[in-house]
């Protein structure tokens, strides 16, 4: 992972996702809440296997 790219890193707390972390690089940009639109939005293209979810920034709507 590049330094300045922007991941997103799903918490999980007995089976449930708790936060979405934004980080750049190593470190922890914000934190956005997994029931708000864009916490929604961003775990809406995920499925929960066992794994935590990651995504990069691509500046839309939509995740592939």
């Amino acid at each position: 992972m590049a330094e300045n790219e922007i991941a997103y890193h799903a918490v999980e707390k007995n089976g449930e996702i708790t936060a979405i972390w934004e980080m750049k690089g190593r470190k922890h940009i914000r934190t956005i809440d997994p029931r708000s639109e864009e916490g929604k939005r961003l775990l809406s293209g995920y499925q929960s296997g066992g794994q935590q979810a990651e995504a990069k920034d691509t500046n839309t709507a939509h995740s592939s």
